[in-house]
Parts: C-alpha cells; structure tokens; sequence
C-alpha cells in the first residue's frame, strides 16, 4: 500500500467514524423518548433481560433488527448488571449484493455481526405456493440452534408494536382466533432458550424516522418468492410484498382516521381479555368452554 492509499483510507476511516458518531448521537438525543426509552421500558416491563444473559441478536439485514442492535448496544453500555451480546446474521442464501449491503450498514453502524450460512432459500424455492411460512420456521430454528451453539441462553427479534397489533388482527379475521404475540416465550424445541422482543413498543413511524434522518439504506424481504413476484406482477421491489400482513397493515391505517385510537385498543385488548366473557379458550392445546364454570 503506497502512500496516497494509506491516507485515503484514513480518510475513509474517520468519515466512517464521524458519521456513526452523528447516528448514535441522535439516537441517544433526538430519539431517546420514542426508540431508546420504549426499548428499556419494554425490557423492565416484560423482565426480557436478566444478569449473565448471553443474547442472541439475530440481525435480518432490516432497519427493524439493525435499530434493535444498536438500542442492545446503548442498553449494555449504561446498563447497572452484565450481559453479553452476539450479533448473528443468518444467511439464507442472500445474493451478493444483499449480503454486501448488510456488512456494509453493520460496518457503518459499528455492529459486529457474524454470519451464518444455510441454503434455506435452495430449499423453499420449489414449493408451488407461498413458502414464506416454510421460511420463517426453518429460519427460526437454525437461528435457536445457531444461537446455542455460541452459548446464548436467549434470542432476540426484532418485531414491533405495530408487528404485534396486526399479528392480533390477523389472527381474527383470518384463522378465527385470538392470541397475542408476547413480548417472550420459551423453546418447545430448544431445551434452556428462550425468545424475546424488546422492540416490542416501539411504533414502526419511527423506526422509519430514524431510518430515514440518517439516510440509511436496509435490507428488504430478498428471498427468490418475492424477486419473482415483483417481476411477474409488478410489485415494486422496494415496498413489501403484497401479503395478508399487508392488508391488515393498511386495515388498520383506514380506522386509524375514524378511530384515533384503534391501534392502542388492540394492543390493550389483549391485556384486559375478561375470562367470564369468551364462549371458550385453550390452555396449552387443550380446549375449554364457558360451560365448564356455568
């Protein structure tokens, strides 16, 4: 390396640096309230961190998951007990350019993130319908068993309040039941791991806010189901696919303008189920009625 070169990169180095420090400032300032505070709110809450933890944060390459990395980091630097963070990327089989694009906002955002490689993508990509249900559980276990194998005791994703909201709403209005997404649940699977969420109040606005004060850049949905159906229906590859999500997503905004606040009621509603009121319920798969205590 020659002299000219050496100090290019010094100069890429500090540029890199400088900008990190903006970001970071601004998340402990501008955002304290909305991102910084709801991340510890929920962690105190729902008890999702404990002392000597070894956490998995599973980094999908979305804003969600690269904003829940750096609320971990802020949380471990001024937080009163010791806990330890691994920083898991798992790969499905990302394209280059994909794959490119995570490292670089991982190198940006000071995450250091280790990648793990399966062929989850090679092995969905021939099922007729959607696999992306498919998808998601085998992600899910290669994440809890990636996560063990680097001694972490719990695995941390990056789902949101408006994430739980329409996980609710879809529950109803397509399968005709009602459950929540809670804030942590232990493996069935994975005997000693356990799954949280601190993101878990957050809004989605301001994620993307924050996402898009700093002119950051993520990762959308890159598996080769939704390359395909963005060429063959026109989906613009920077929105999400069209999906029953989607739909409840948009749902919801519509009552938002006639109800203010809808989006709070779903939440509470599932802290204030009254029990002597549902025709019936299940508890651990098993069925029960109102009949049973009339």
């Amino acid at each position: 390396m020659n002299f000219e070169q050496r100090n290019m990169e010094i100069t890429y180095s500090e540029d890199l640096q400088e900008r990190r420090d903006e970001i970071e400032k601004k998340l402990r300032k501008k955002y304290k309230h909305d991102l910084v505070g709801r991340f510890e709110k929920a962690v105190v809450r729902y008890e999702l961190v404990s002392e000597n933890d070894r956490i998995a944060v599973c980094i999908s390459g979305g804003k969600d998951s690269m904003l829940m990395a750096k609320l971990f980091q802020e949380l471990k630097r001024h937080n009163k007990f010791p806990f330890e963070l691994v920083f898991l990327c798992m790969d499905p089989g990302y394209l280059p350019a994909n794959r490119s694009l995570i490292e670089s906002n991982a190198g940006l955002l000071g995450i250091p993130i280790e990648f793990c490689s399966t062929n989850i993508f090679d092995a969905v990509s021939t099922i007729e319908k959607s696999p992306c249900y498919l998808c998601a559980r085998m992600r899910r276990g290669y994440l809890y068993r990636f996560a063990k194998e680097h001694g972490c005791n719990k695995i941390a994703l990056g789902h949101h309040f408006d994430d739980a909201i329409e996980t609710i709403l879809m529950g109803m209005l397509y399968s005709g039941q009602y459950q929540a997404m809670l804030p942590k649940l232990r493996s069935t699977n994975f005997e000693g791991m356990e799954l949280i969420r601190p993101m878990y109040l957050i809004r989605e606005k301001d994620i993307c806010r924050w996402r898009d004060d700093n002119g950051l850049r993520f990762l959308q949905c890159a598996c080769r189901f939704t390359e395909m159906l963005e060429k063959e229906k026109g989906f613009d590859c920077h929105e999400p696919s069209a999906s029953k999500r989607l739909e409840t997503k948009k749902l919801i905004a519509e009552l938002s303008e006639t109800i203010p606040q809808v989006e709070a009621n779903l939440f509470r509603a599932t802290e204030n189920v009254v029990l002597n009121k549902v025709l019936g319920y299940k508890i651990h798969g098993e069925k029960h009625t109102f009949l049973e205590d009339y």
